[in-house]
């Protein structure tokens, strides 16, 4: 399953990021705003989306507001959680393969729509290599989580 959520300024690209997904024939959830929120904060959004993806080892991300900062950071709050916001292509495939990276986050502000759709292809398509350093790497973060 594939969560997503945004802020006001992330809701547009969200809606797309929905069409999207459902094109390409993707099991998703909308977790909000499920309509345009001019005053809402980003916060509750990142709190659903991350305390369900952080659970499970199967479900993944996609979260939207204007910076994408606010959001990462509030994704980053909940053990299991890995967010990062994508850049490009190449940044997204090696946080997926690396780090096994299971929420996108997207600056709706500085991010064109076509940069998004191939973005989230790369996400969506590529899989965590599970090398020995990586799960070494995930192991060492689980118990930076569990000590603070």
């Amino acid at each position: 399953m594939i969560f997503l959520g945004a802020d006001h300024r992330g809701y547009d690209l969200k809606e797309k990021v929905a069409k999207w997904l459902f094109e390409w024939k993707y099991e998703f959830s909308d977790m909000g705003a499920v309509s345009l929120e001019p005053h809402d904060d980003y916060s509750p959004y990142a709190e659903r989306v991350a305390s369900l993806v952080g659970r499970s080892k199967n479900d993944m991300g996609v979260l939207v507001c204007g910076s994408g900062v606010g959001m990462g950071i509030a994704a980053n709050k909940f053990d299991g959680a890995r967010a990062a916001i994508g850049k490009n292509p190449a940044q997204v495939r090696a946080g997926r393969n690396d780090d096994d990276m299971n929420i996108l986050v997207f600056a709706s502000d500085f991010t064109k729509d076509e940069e998004v759709r191939e973005m989230l292809k790369v996400f969506l398509q590529t899989k965590f290599a599970g090398k020995a350093r990586y799960e070494k790497r995930l192991q060492e973060i689980s118990e930076i989580e569990a000590n603070n």
